[in-house]
């Protein structure tokens, strides 16, 4: 059987990466669904979604001269009007909550735009003046002093 661009296949997950999953199609070619085409939701860990030996139906996206096959099964889902809520099995340290989530928001998330940015450069000021001292000590003092002599 010749793999087509556009067409759908049904294969079996051999193996997962950190970049994706690689599935065996019909004729015995091997094809790659990459972590960005497994969901129409954030993808931290492949695992979360595919396991070895599932079956799944993968759309062929491109078929490059060395033979390479690139597969999605996100272009086959119908997309997800809520992606916040995310898949019912949602990563550990996914910091996305679904919708129902009663859980206090962090004392981060409630500060204005305006209150992150005079935060963030209170902070700045403080590593940099740090910093400073720092490189200035090092130096044994006032560097223009030293080179004076």
């Amino acid at each position: 059987m010749s793999i087509e661009i556009g067409s759908v296949v049904e294969g079996v997950v051999t193996g997962i990466t950190n970049f994706g999953a690689f599935v065996e199609l019909p004729g015995g070619k091997v094809g790659l669904i990459h972590i960005s085409e497994v969901a129409d939701v954030y993808v931290r860990d492949v695992k979360d979604f595919l396991k070895e030996q599932d079956k799944v139906k993968v759309k062929v996206l491109s078929v490059d001269e060395r033979g390479k096959i690139g597969l999605s099964i996100k272009q086959l889902q119908v997309p997800n009007p809520n992606p916040v809520a995310g898949p019912k099995h949602m990563h550990a340290n996914d910091n996305r909550r679904p919708a129902n989530d009663n859980r206090r928001p962090n004392k981060f998330n409630t500060l204005s735009f305006e209150d992150k940015l005079s935060k963030f450069l209170k902070d700045s000021d403080e590593r940099l003046g740090d910093l400073k001292r720092n490189t200035e000590s090092k130096r044994g003092g006032r560097g223009a002093a030293r080179r004076a002599e």
